[in-house]
């Protein structure tokens, strides 16, 4: 059961975005040939909103981190966890290419390479295309014109049935809306997640601590900034702004006027997140090595805590870190220290 149950956890992540909002009771063009990217349209900058019955983490928001030409990035917030899934439209097919957990940071995974995906529609769009689950399972397109009823409004949707060895699950899909709905059926049993509101114009904001030297008072301290993120904007544009900007008198700038963010990412499995900084970050600094060591912490400090991780690898258009005073080598990495940290409101 805790196999058959992890699966569907999987399924219900499914989910698309909307072009408009849909009509109740909508009717297909019988005379028209879809295609699966008019039941799974890419719209960037939109929340959907779903209510879960039967499992608390059934319900879930979805919004749009990344589009690009034929893949999009979803990030899912249930009451578990926050993942990243990365979906692809490609010859006739949906494939479902990623799914990470404990994504509470932004990064642009959306290039994620897998030969072993999921198919979860799959063109022609007509009763009885069927294909086969990664599982062995048994998947098919067993009704277009399906009425469904959810909090958003009424719909005759694509009906796409999973055969388990004891279960059984159905997928709803709207042209122009997407996924509006999942069932998880076992002996009777069920589980849904169905969609509950659609919102436009809707950024993912984080609260991220941004760390800054107080060099007069010997310290380092932090203040709480909360960053918009639309579809395809980065952590990279948004972290060049506050830290080349202090919020607070005093507080001494990470980055110079001249200095960039090259890349920035993080390895999950290294505990480890890599920075690439342009070369110009150590003239621009023109800083004696006191300073230096609290700019090098304060911007530890300040991806270690964004990223949950205490190792901070820091490299200058592609080399390891090295200036008049501090230097390491490929296989070091600065470590994350919040002692004499303070937080400035």
């Amino acid at each position: 059961m805790k196999k058959i149950f992890v699966i569907f956890l999987i399924s219900i992540f499914f989910i698309s975005c909307a072009q408009k909002l849909p009509n109740t009771n909508q009717n297909n063009e019988p005379s028209k040939k879809y295609t699966v990217k008019d039941y799974f349209p890419f719209v960037a900058d939109r929340r959907m909103k779903y209510q879960g019955i039967g499992n608390e983490y059934a319900e879930k928001d979805v919004y749009v981190d990344f589009i690009k030409d034929n893949r999009i990035q979803l990030r899912v917030i249930n009451p578990g966890t926050t993942l990243a899934q990365v979906y692809e439209i490609k010859d006739g097919e949906l494939r479902f290419i990623r799914s990470q957990e404990e994504f509470y940071y932004r990064d642009n995974i959306i290039d994620s390479q897998n030969s072993n995906y999921e198919i979860l529609l799959k063109e022609p769009i007509e009763v009885g295309t069927t294909w086969t689950t990664r599982e062995g399972n048994k998947r098919y397109i067993s009704d277009l014109e399906k009425e469904i009823v959810t909090p958003y409004g009424s719909f005759k949707a694509l009906e796409v049935t999973t055969e388990g060895k004891d279960y059984k699950t159905y997928d709803y899909y709207v042209i122009n809306v997407g996924h509006v709905k999942s069932v998880f059926d076992f002996n009777g049993n069920k589980i849904e997640t169905t969609i509950e509101k659609i919102e436009q114009d809707i950024p993912v904001v984080q609260t991220v601590k941004f760390y800054y030297p107080d060099f007069e008072n010997d310290r380092i301290a932090f203040v709480k900034q909360k960053l918009e993120f639309k579809t395809n904007d980065t952590v990279i544009q948004k972290f060049e702004s506050f830290l080349k900007t202090p919020p607070k008198e005093g507080l001494t700038k990470i980055l110079g006027p001249n200095s960039k963010i090259n890349s920035l990412y993080l390895i999950p499995n290294e505990n480890k997140v890599y920075i690439d900084l342009s070369k110009e970050f150590v003239s621009d600094m023109n800083a004696g090595s006191s300073l230096e060591a609290m700019i090098i912490q304060s911007l530890v400090n300040t991806l270690g805590d964004y990223y949950n991780v205490d190792k901070v690898y820091i490299s200058l258009d592609g080399r390891p870190y090295e200036s008049g005073h501090i230097a390491i080598s490929k296989d070091e990495y600065f470590k994350v220290d919040y002692n004499n940290a303070i937080e400035l409101k």
